[in-house]
């Protein structure tokens, strides 16, 4: 089946609706990510069936949640390859985005990216959670965080909230099965700030399931948070 036509049809069964154009522009980063990932590690998913389930559709599935269609300020912390900030931007040009990531040539791979996709209202920077999210021009800029990073929830809020505005939302992107993770982190969330709102379970495919965790922003982050680089991931708050 065409690239296109196949990639249309997936988006479809879950409600994602995508123009010519922006399927075409997911097309274009999919056959760059493949080409870089020849010289450095971006993705072990290289299947172009695969990428489109657990990477596009994926990414762009927070709209079973979220209301993407306003222009907001977004920040995905621990972007890695662009998931799942680029498939987001692409779907909703009308989003702000930054991107943001603690490896400067998985940066320097995303510039090259927003650059032949010609996007404009989206940056990808580096720095690491602990760093920008004590700067002023990051620390509660934001009316949406978004990570698909691989962390304990615990950990995640510490990252994430800090660049969350008061009144904004954190959605973390998770597996399925979290009744415990669930529970350790709503101390951590609320000292942080936040609120768990919502828990939300659903199955990208026969095979995939996958959960949003979302995080209301009810009170500003105190200002010893986040800590010294590494702190959060090797002593989460309890």
């Amino acid at each position: 089946m065409d690239k296109k036509l196949k990639l249309l049809e997936e988006a479809k069964k879950q409600n994602i609706t995508l123009t010519s154009r922006q399927a075409e522009q997911l097309i274009q980063y999919y056959e760059m990510l493949i080409e870089k990932n020849k010289v450095m590690n971006l993705t072990a998913i290289t299947d172009f069936d695969e990428v489109i389930t657990k990477h596009f559709i994926d990414s762009l599935s927070i709209i079973r949640i979220f209301n993407l269609n306003q222009a907001i300020k977004v920040i995905d912390v621990g972007t890695g390859a662009g998931f799942p900030g680029i498939p987001l931007k692409i779907a909703f040009p009308n989003l702000d985005i930054t991107l943001m990531d603690s490896l400067n040539k998985r940066v320097n791979f995303l510039n090259e990216v927003i650059s032949e996709l010609g996007m404009s209202g989206i940056e990808a920077i580096h720095g690491r959670a602990e760093d920008l999210g004590r700067s002023s021009s990051h620390r509660e800029q934001y009316d949406l965080c978004v990570s698909r990073a691989v962390a304990n929830l615990s950990t995640l809020a510490e990252y994430c909230l800090p660049f969350v505005k008061v009144k904004g939302t954190f959605v973390s992107y998770k597996g399925i099965n979290l009744g415990e993770e669930l529970e350790a982190a709503q101390r951590p969330v609320k000292t942080l700030g936040g609120r768990i709102k919502e828990f939300n379970e659903f199955s990208l495919n026969e095979m995939m399931g996958r959960s949003f965790i979302v995080i209301e922003k009810i009170g500003k982050t105190p200002d010893k948070y986040p800590r010294t680089a590494g702190k959060p991931a090797k002593e989460p708050l309890i």
